[in-house]
């Protein structure tokens, strides 16, 4: 109960921190910002964020954290518009929207849709950042259990969650975090400070810097794919009822709203899970419970509040382990965690104990930003739906514009420019290939952690069991070899299950080979010579008129 109250006396002090002008403005920019980028189909959340990150650098770290979370947490809510509107996610975590929100517009329920997401999101995010404040007093206690041992068994946890999550494609995940961690070696060795990897380049001493890939990897590889498609007509459809309509909606279904943002919490807390699982999760569970389970897929209102709840509940839940060990659980956590670095703030245990104004008043901002959103939606989005109509080749031009100015503005370097183009080509590629990209923002991060901890870990131990002869240490250990022990076990059950569907196939055609056979032999024999010789004596009736 301590804990708690001491908590609850630091939000006194954040609530001055959030009364700025400076960051009252960052909170309207954020809000109104996401909302817009998350109603552009083909922009999203990764994008917007690659490129303001050079300007939140100059930023008070509050500040800068404030618009990134706002439009992190926001462009989920613009998402669901042309998710709901012309069947086309604003954002990749809208995609499940458009199963039940689009055949809700189809029947001229549109108003209804929009309002049903809006209040599904406001209740994931609001139910996600009141778990954040109630964990926080525990994470204050338990963070300084983490040494450095601890938090480099963490990082890899991460880094097999992020693989592991690609189940198809795990080699290949594997493969790009491995190429990520081996981009965080070069320049400078740490501790020797001898160069590694420059290939005798001067301008790889200071190694490969972070935001130049983030913004090449996902935003010149957008603006590539924008500039080379084709614009596609949109109408849309006119508004129609109260958009208070979907919050009343909402009450009724209680259970299917709170077990879809627990789902959320959970799974915005593991590294490398995210909305997708946290969504197909909760929308199982509701299709499963639900009076009327083939609805689902045709506009069921319960399907759009499992969908929408859940990736909302996401983003407060994923500063979890990013605020408590400095570990991103995605590409966009993983560029926030930029901002805290080029401000001298480490993110970790150190954080809970020497800044927790500063912790106190970022969970105070998610909350402020949900109700900012949603007051904005209901007020704006008559005139707001106009904006899935911009031309895709228009959005391409302004992205490429702004990320070359922000690649530019780090360094002054042309030299960071040809890179960026260079991973701009590369996620190109990727993402027409349909192969991961996540994984290499990730191994950057975590490489870096990762190094730096197992060195400091290795120099307090003596025998490799020393390094687990903590329970928090032995704990993520084990929870290690679970992960990969299961992921084993799925990889040779989906093996078998393949090598079945083959025999499966193979044995068909083989069985209508013999079939085949048989029916041969039997027509070579004395009984199939005189069937096939009635068969030859049959005369179709002649068309002879005369």
């Amino acid at each position: 109960m301590e804990l708690f109250t001491q908590f609850f006396t630091q939000v006194e002090a954040s609530s001055a921190i959030l009364m700025r002008w400076d960051v009252v403005l960052a909170l309207l920019v954020g809000s109104v910002g996401g909302v817009l980028i998350g109603a552009i189909p083909g922009v999203g959340p990764a994008v917007a964020i690659a490129i303001l990150l050079p300007a939140t650098f100059s930023m008070d770290p509050i500040v800068g954290l404030t618009v990134l979370l706002g439009i992190y947490g926001s462009s989920m809510y613009g998402g669901a518009i042309p998710a709901i509107l012309i069947n086309t996610p604003g954002t990749a975590v809208n995609a499940l929207t458009t199963y039940d929100g689009f055949p809700m517009t189809t029947r001229g329920e549109a108003r209804r849709a929009l309002s049903l997401a809006y209040s599904s999101s406001f209740f994931g995010g609001i139910f996600s950042v009141l778990c954040l404040i109630l964990l926080a007093p525990i994470l204050a206690k338990v963070a300084p259990m983490f040494g450095s041992r601890e938090i480099f068994l963490a990082a890899l946890l991460g880094i097999i969650l992020v693989v592991t999550a690609h189940r198809k494609q795990a080699l290949i995940a594997a493969a790009m975090a491995s190429f990520g961690i081996w981009l965080s070696t070069i320049g400078l060795h740490p501790a020797t400070y001898s160069k590694r990897y420059t290939f005798d380049q001067a301008w790889l001493s200071s190694g490969v810097n972070l935001i130049v890939v983030v913004l090449g990897l996902f935003a010149l590889s957008q603006a590539f794919i924008l500039l080379m498609g084709e614009d596609e007509k949109v109408r849309l459809t006119k508004l129609k009822g109260s958009f208070f309509q979907g919050f009343r909606e909402l009450l009724r279904h209680p259970r299917v709203a709170s077990v879809s943002a627990g789902f959320g919490v959970l799974m915005g807390m593991i590294p490398g899970v995210g909305e997708f699982t946290a969504q197909f999760m909760s929308y199982t569970y509701a299709q499963r419970t639900s009076k009327r389970p083939e609805d689902f897929g045709h506009g069921a209102s319960e399907g759009l509040i499992a969908a929408e709840t859940a990736n909302n509940a996401v983003p407060g839940a994923a500063m979890i382990p990013l605020l408590a060990l400095g570990i991103p659980g995605e590409a966009l956590t993983a560029m926030m965690l930029s901002v805290f670095y080029v401000h001298n703030v480490t993110p970790g245990p150190q954080l809970f104990q020497n800044d927790m104004d500063f912790v106190v008043a970022l969970y105070l901002a998610l909350l402020i930003l949900n109700v900012l959103v949603v007051a904005f939606l209901l007020v704006a989005t008559n005139q707001l739906v106009k904006v899935v109509k911009i031309p895709n080749r228009f959005l391409g031009v302004a992205i490429l514009t702004l990320s070359f100015v922000g690649v530019y503005s780090l360094r002054n370097s042309f030299t960071d420019c040809i890179l960026a183009a260079g991973f701009g080509v590369f996620g190109y590629i990727l993402k027409r290939l349909d192969l991961p990209v996540v994984p290499i923002v990730l191994g950057m991060v975590l490489g870096n952690i990762m190094e730096v901890k197992l060195r400091a870990a290795m120099a307090r131990v003596k025998t490799p069991l020393d390094f687990i002869d903590r329970p928090i240490a032995a704990i993520l250990f084990a929870v290690i070899l679970i992960v990969l022990a299961l992921h084993i076990r799925r990889v040779l059950l989906d093996r078998k299950e393949r090598k079945a569907r083959q025999w499966s196939t193979s044995h068909a055609s083989t069985s209508f080979a013999a079939n085949l056979s048989r029916r041969r032999s039997y027509l070579l024999t004395e009984r199939g010579k005189r069937l096939r010789a009635k068969r030859s004596t049959y005369a179709r009736p002649s068309t002879d008129k005369s």
